[in-house]
């Protein structure tokens, strides 16, 4: 079973990549279990046709700790597995609870045991690893494997050498590595060039670069993942591939994050500043 999760800053489409990737995998008939980790429990709902899904504290919070597994976790599509975290009332609590919570909860009821047969554990983890929850599939080796979601926008960019800070520091004494970067174009100038060398920098390489294209939105309106709405476009084959390189990746690696005079630099080389 791989472990992965997937970063990258907030609103830079963690959560749709996540969903399209695992739909891909589930069509190439690996079992997938998808934990979203973020409070707005929206990391599923593509997979589940746009269905809210009842999320752990939720379902705690209402019933008590005596739950069972078909409590928390849903079946979506072509037999993928969805649980949301979810996380405190708005204005009480920390949301990174909702994380170690149902994370702990899964291990209890038996969802990562090896008679569920799964292939892959996706973990769509909330914007950085600033905080202590959200870094906590990094830290205890929950997650194993990273990849991190960016653009060629600076902020982006920004994020996601900062994610690598993170990886570093629980690499030393852990097993989590980065597989890769996923780019989620925003049509930027040389952007996947761009992309391409910050990877190289960073000791790892770009898995896939998605280019940017409106039926993503199309099937987010119709409430599906893009091989859901429609199998046979051009972007649901974009997904097909990134998901078939992550299953075939064998790099997995300890990055080496870039000082921010190293990264303005490399902004400045591919014209961003001017």
């Amino acid at each position: 079973m791989r472990k992965v999760a997937i970063y990258g800053k907030g609103g830079i489409g963690k959560s749709t990549t996540t969903q399209n990737t695992v739909a891909a995998l589930a069509e190439m008939g690996k079992k997938v279990m998808v934990v979203g980790c973020d409070p707005k429990a929206d990391s599923t709902r593509l997979l589940l046709g746009g269905l809210a899904q009842r999320s752990v504290l939720d379902t705690l919070r209402e019933e008590g700790e005596d739950v069972e597994l078909e409590d928390i976790r849903s079946g979506g599509f072509s037999e993928s597995l969805c649980v949301e975290s979810g996380g405190p009332e708005p204005g009480v609590g920390c949301a990174g609870r909702g994380i170690i919570t149902s994370i702990n909860m899964l291990e209890q009821l038996g969802a990562y045991d090896e008679d569920q047969q799964l292939d892959y554990v996706f973990y769509d983890v909330l914007g950085d690893v600033v905080c202590g929850g959200f870094a906590m599939p990094i830290r205890e080796g929950k997650a194993e494997e990273i990849y991190i979601v960016c653009s060629g926008e600076m902020m982006a960019m920004y994020a996601a050498n900062n994610i690598s800070k993170g990886i570093l520091k629980f690499a030393q004494t852990g097993v989590v590595r980065l597989g890769g970067l996923i780019c989620n174009s925003r049509n930027c100038d040389r952007e996947a060039e761009m992309i391409e060398e910050f990877a190289r920098r960073l000791g790892t390489k770009m898995i896939h670069f998605v280019p940017r294209d409106n039926d993503v939105q199309r099937a987010e309106i119709n409430r599906k993942t893009v091989i859901d709405w429609n199998a046979e476009c051009s972007q649901a084959n974009e997904y097909r591939q990134l998901a078939q390189k992550i299953d075939e990746n064998e790099m997995k690696v300890i990055p080496t994050p870039l000082a921010m005079e190293e990264l303005e630099q490399l902004l400045m080389e591919y014209g961003l500043f001017q």
